[in-house]
């Protein structure tokens, strides 16, 4: 029985006809470049199974880079966060100091004669009972500090020392109920005794009389008397002038000049006459020049 078809050229017949059917078409192609159009057209047709083949190599790329690119990114925004956290902290640091500076300079600056010695004093803590206005301040015997000694700051008369340790002292406000400071008016020389009454935001003027010169706005400055506290130093300002019937004496209020409930840093002042040197004894002039 014979095949329906017949069997063809045996494998290596057909592997050498191939090959050279191969080599003749690169023969013509590369001699005679027969081939140019069409392998236009097979590069067109071949085309897009190219760049699909590609797009996941391209896809992984692109996510690759963004997410190298995301990453350096949070990186440097966490690193510039840190910076302005830092920046921002020296710049609070910066803005307290400049204050501070600020009120050292007005402390110091302060109407003082400089004839006197003074020391900048800073308030270590707060008397807690409320019928008590003293304060701590970190200056004691060893800087010369002594009891009766006046304590002003930049904006006026603040008090005076109570008592002396070694290292520490305690100051009695000018509104503490205990507390009384001999005063005049500037406008018109009226003298008067500015009372403590107990609240940090007023004085007292006690025993003025109705008719006596006195009116709201005055500005009352330390009289010097009894030796005490300088002459010409701001105390406070006349803020309530009221007068009731049957009363003989005014009922004269004072805001005192001096934010008592927010003073930090205090002046302390040497009279002439106690000028001393701690190390040892020194005139009024040296002990002024240092």
């Amino acid at each position: 029985m014979k095949p329906i078809f017949g069997r063809g050229p045996s494998l290596p017949i057909r592997l050498a006809l191939a090959v050279v059917a191969a080599l003749a078409l690169i023969v013509a192609d590369s001699r005679y470049h027969s081939f140019t159009e069409v392998k236009l057209y097979l590069n067109s047709l071949v085309s897009p199974l190219q760049y699909m083949a590609n797009s996941p190599r391209i896809l992984l790329d692109s996510a690759s880079t963004q997410l190298m690119s995301r990453k350096a990114l949070l990186t440097q925004s966490q690193r510039m966060e840190q910076e302005l956290f830092l920046l921002r902290d020296d710049l609070l640091r910066l803005r307290h100091l400049e204050q501070e500076n600020q009120r050292l300079r007005d402390l110091l600056g302060s109407p003082v004669r400089y004839d006197t010695r003074r020391m900048v004093a800073e308030i270590m803590a707060v008397d807690t009972d409320p019928f008590s206005h003293q304060v701590v301040i970190d200056k004691g015997s060893l800087q010369g500090v002594f009891e009766g000694q006046p304590v002003l700051n930049e904006q006026g008369v603040v008090g005076q020392i109570v008592s002396v340790g070694k290292t520490t002292s305690r100051v009695l406000l000018i509104t503490d109920i205990s507390h009384g400071i001999p005063v005049r008016v500037a406008r018109n020389d009226i003298r008067a005794i500015a009372s403590g009454s107990g609240q940090l935001d007023r004085l007292l003027l006690h025993n003025i009389t109705r008719n006596t010169d006195i009116r709201e706005g005055d500005v009352l400055l330390s009289s010097g008397l009894a030796g005490r506290f300088p002459e010409g130093y701001p105390v406070g300002r006349v803020s309530r002038v009221g007068y009731e019937e049957g009363q003989p004496f005014a009922d004269i209020r004072v805001q005192p000049f001096a934010a008592l409930d927010r003073v930090r840093y205090l002046l302390l002042l040497w009279p002439e006459a106690r000028v001393i040197d701690v190390d040892g004894p020194a005139s009024p002039t040296e002990e002024s020049r240092s």
